[in-house]
């Protein structure tokens, strides 16, 4: 900044040079006194929970949930997210400048830590209880009215819900930058915060498997209700959690914060924002992050909608599967990037992060496969252990190997941009004598929000515009609800007849509710045929198989009088499978959401590739820095 000759002239002077000589870089040692206890690093890492899982269980089943169970519009999801990313644009500063210039008997961030934890866990559970249309049907008696008052309650909760991820989140990153002042520990603090966040955030798609349950969300219920259910679960375990985070973690900076100067607000964020060694820094991460958050729910609309033609629960399977294979690689991820980060520096690791998200962009073209792969003939010794002697190959599983190469690259990228700004931290010390981490941290993850934000409203569009029909999806719920009451009342006649003594089971056949439920879809469907000729193919072939449910509704009726189970339970079973077909989406929207899932992410690489090859500071430059602060410190006051 031009007030601050110090900063530029350092950072102009140590640009990185991608073809610096390996041997300028010497073997680091980290003395004794900077390395990080075990238990305070896993007390640490565990942080992760809320930044990374919750968030991303938020981020991404908020929009779509609400988009297929509620059938909220996409755009409308998408606009109400950006709001609370906009209200972090004042929380997330004054969060962090308050954090600086704290000083309780705890210190400066623990008691953040601490309030910011509970109102996470509070406010997470209250999301999922957006009013169902039934109830608010009492109120309003317009589609536009309804969905108004749901939004409404989905952006009051995500506001509460975001500002406690700020309370919580800025000085719990803070705290990581000051408990050691040694680069690679700094890395190793944010990688463990990176693989225990990812850990438990393998648990977003499982979630989707979990609300599906009857257990969770009840006999016809969606996957709104069935998150009702599952959030209390999560909350239950984030706030102890947040008692021990407070009574564990250590501030080894709060003795020499403690008498540090208290700057106001505006010279604190002017210093930040004028800082250009962290404005490189953030765009580099600002603008993957964007790439990737431009598409990040299009991954679970491909696998449920594309992969397995909107089977929910069987997607669910291959969701959770996939989040356990990217918690594994992100485990594996941690060794190499502590060795890469010595080796290369951060900068050329930044480089080898993206070029495996690049590489995971591009097998997804082969990757994403629905169907079956074929079959390999099995050795007679094996056959017992597989159910038959072939094997047969799922094609949707290949969408794991993209999975490792992702899950690889974001750990080491998003990890070393966390540490990295640490080091701008130290280069602001050394020219301004005072420490800011929580103002600098709260800037730079602000950004990143903001292009997040930013990007879920453009998501929104996107869906838009690849012709997706979430009103199809709902209406299809709600016939699927009526059809699996049937098929229960199915077994459960069949278990009285079982018994040794008759005994009478009232039947409900739900044909009179089945054949509404196909009422209004044809209406839309017919509808959506004039507004869309192009997928008029796709739209007469949902029609044919309504013309075939509500024929069957007849014969559910028909089976109930008659008193004939077998009849029922083979009625049943057809009603389901034409359930399943309706639940398809049209070929035309499913190359769209693969087109733009694999392509924008790849376009926005390249800039951040372009970026990191001018960042200012080099491995050498941050020791140099490290050395001087060392000096200055430990001269006399």
């Amino acid at each position: 900044a031009s007030d601050r000759p110090g900063v530029l002239a350092m950072a102009g002077s140590s640009r990185a040079d991608p073809a610096e000589p390996m041997a300028a870089r010497q073997e680091h040692a980290t003395a004794a006194e900077d390395r990080v206890p075990w238990h305070q690093l896993i007390a640490f890492g565990l942080g992760g929970l809320v930044p990374i899982a919750l968030f991303n269980v938020v981020l991404q089943l908020v929009p779509l949930l609400g988009n297929i169970s509620l059938g909220i519009s996409a755009v409308w999801l998408g606009a109400i997210l950006v709001l609370p990313r906009l209200w972090e644009a004042l929380s997330d500063p004054v969060v962090g400048h308050l954090s600086d210039n704290a000083r309780t008997r705890w210190g400066r961030r623990r008691p953040f830590i601490l309030i910011g934890g509970i109102a996470v866990a509070l406010s997470f559970v209250a999301i999922w209880w957006v009013p169902g249309e039934s109830f608010l049907r009492r109120y309003v008696t317009s589609d536009a009215g309804v969905m108004g008052l749901q939004l409404s309650f989905i952006l009051g909760t995500l506001l509460v819900f975001f500002t406690a991820c700020a309370v919580f989140e800025i000085p719990h990153g803070a705290l990581g930058l000051e408990m050691s002042t040694d680069r690679h520990e700094r890395t190793r603090l944010f990688s463990a915060k990176s693989f225990l966040g990812n850990l438990f955030a393998m648990g977003t798609p499982w979630l989707i498997f979990l609300a599906s349950l009857e257990v969770f969300s009840g006999p016809g219920g969606n996957l709104v209700e069935g998150m009702r259910h599952v959030s209390m679960i999560i909350a239950a375990i984030l706030a102890p959690m947040a008692v021990w985070w407070f009574l564990s973690l250590q501030e080894p900076g709060f003795a020499g914060a403690r008498e540090q100067r208290k700057p106001s607000f505006l010279s604190e964020m002017r210093a930040v924002i004028t800082n250009r060694t962290f404005l490189v820094l953030t765009a580099i991460i600002f603008t993957l992050a964007m790439g990737f958050n431009l598409v990040g729910g299009f991954g679970s609309y491909i696998t449920i909608f594309y992969l397995y033609d909107g089977d929910v629960r069987a997607a669910g399977t291959l969701l959770g599967i996939t989040g356990t294979v990217w918690a594994v690689t992100a485990l594996g991820a941690v060794l190499p990037l502590s060795w890469l980060d010595r080796r290369l520096g951060k900068s050329r690791t930044l480089l080898v992060a993206i070029l495996l998200m690049c590489t995971a962009q591009l097998a997804k073209i082969v990757c994403y496969h629905p169907g079956s792969l074929g079959t390999i003939e099995l050795p007679a010794g094996l056959a017992p252990y597989f159910g038959g002697p072939a094997l047969t190959i799922q094609g949707p599983y290949l969408i794991l190997i993209p999975t490792m190469l992702l899950s690889a690259g974001m750990l080491m990228f998003f990890t070393l941009g966390s540490a990295m700004v640490g080091d701008v931290c130290d280069e602001d010390e050394l020219s301004t004598g005072t420490r800011s981490e929580g103002a600098y941290y709260s800037v730079f993850w602000w950004f990143i929000k903001m292009g997040t934000a930013f990007a879920s409203l453009m998501m929104g569009a996107l869906l838009v515009g690849t012709s997706f029909d979430e009103r199809q999806n709902v209406l299809v719920d709600a016939l699927g609800g009526s059809i699996a009451i049937v098929e229960a009342q199915a077994e459960a006649w069949a278990a009285a007849r079982s018994m040794p003594v008759d005994r009478d089971v009232a039947l409900d056949p739900q044909a009179e509710t089945i054949v509404d439920s196909v009422h209004k879809l044809r209406a839309h469907l017919e509808d959506r045929l004039a507004t869309h000729p192009a997928q008029a193919e796709h739209a007469q072939a949902l029609l044919a198989h309504l013309g075939a449910v509500e024929t069957l509704a007849a014969d559910v009726r028909r089976a109930v009088d008659a008193g004939d189970l077998a009849q029922l339970r083979q009625v049943a079973d057809e009603l389901s499978q034409h359930s399943k077909f309706l639940r398809r989406q049209s070929p035309e929207t499913l190359f769209r959401l693969r087109l733009a899932e694999i392509g924008l992410p790849l376009a926005l690489s390249v800039v951040s590739i372009l970026l990191v090859l001018r960042y200012p500071l080099t491995t050498q430059r941050c020791d140099e820095i490290k050395e001087l602060l060392r000096q200055r410190r430990s001269l006399p006051p």
